[in-house]
Formats: structure tokens, sequence, C-alpha cells
């Protein structure tokens, strides 16, 4: 009975601890404002650029969503680092909500003391890395684990300091997330 009692006891304070860190992270991120300029825009854009494509432009911090011709969404976004943002031509082969995360190999080989806590990965919710929603872009079959998408630190678009992806701010990768379908081609320019 007592050891029925202590797992019992541990079982309740491991989901209070886990219901206290998702109520902490959502809190900060409710806390945010998010300045009049980071808000999703409709802009014009350049003939080369298709509808339902993805452009992503590191130098200005702007994701294109291409709606129509000549007309995009823009939205704020963070990059990675120079040393590691990967220019090329993609497709969205998943999509995920509330994602899973698991850092890369490299990752954890570049920084252990950060990363070696995660290598047996991180169940979605505010506090995970890729926020709220993911776009997997993928070369052929073959996921190149870069990602669209969100970030519990929403004050962080605007940088370059990811290990490799693109981050918005939830309610902005929420919104791209129900507008993008798989298959869609993204060019991540260099």
């Amino acid at each position: 009975m007592s050891a029925y009692l202590n797992r019992r006891t541990a079982i309740a304070g491991g989901l209070a601890a886990t219901a206290a860190a998702w109520a902490a992270g959502a809190a900060a991120q409710r806390a945010y404002t998010i300045p009049q300029d980071h808000l999703p825009k409709m802009v014009p854009v350049s003939e080369e650029y298709q509808p339902g494509e993805i452009h992503v432009d590191p130098w200005r911090y702007f994701l294109y969503w291409v709606t129509e011709e000549r007309r995009a969404v823009r939205y704020v976004i963070g990059v990675a680092r120079a040393s590691l943002y990967e220019p090329g031509v993609y497709t969205v082969g998943a999509k995920r909500e509330w994602p899973s995360w698991r850092p890369t190999d490299e990752m954890i080989e570049r920084d252990p003391e950060a990363y070696e806590q995660y290598k047996d990965g991180m169940p979605g919710g505010p506090n995970n890395p890729l926020g709220a929603r993911a776009l997997y872009l993928f070369e052929g079959q073959r996921d190149t684990y870069l990602r669209i998408h969100g970030t519990p630190e929403p004050w962080t678009v605007m940088s370059s300091r990811s290990n490799g992806c693109v981050r918005l701010i939830n309610s902005h990768i929420e919104h791209l997330y129900t507008l993008v379908p798989n298959g869609t081609r993204v060019t991540l320019h260099g």
C-alpha cells in the first residue's frame, strides 16, 4: 500500500510539474506584446514568386507566403546563425501540431551542455523549441531536419540565432500552417 501511495504521489507530482511548466511557458508568451511592425502583412512581391510558394529572405527576416500573382502574406521570422543557414529549394513533406523535438546529433556535439539532456527528445508543448506548429522541409523523400516552426520565445524573431530552422511567432505559424499544404515549394534564399 505504501509503495502504491508513493507511486501515486510521484505520478501526481510529475503531472503537476508538467502542468506548471505548460502554464509558465504559455504565460510568458501571452505577456509578450507583438510589435505592430511584426504583424503579418499583405505585400507586393516580385513576379518570379509564384502563388502557392514560400520564400524566405534571411537578410531581412521575412517569410513570404505567395497567395496570388505579385501578392504575398509577409511574416517576420528568425533564422539560423550564418554558419548553419542552408539555402536551397525544399518541399513541405510533413506538418505537425505541437510537434515533439529532438536536437540533431550535430547540435548535441556542438553544445552538449545545452542539448545532451534532450537526446531522447522533448514532447510538444508551449516550452518546446518547435512551438505550436511545424512544417518539415524535405529534399525529395528525404527529411532535411530543417523546419519552419513556431517559437516559445517570440521576442527572438528578427535575429539569426537558431540551429538551422526558420522561426515564427506561434500565432503566425498557426495561421501559416492552415494555409500551406504538403508538397508546397519552399525557397530559402541565400
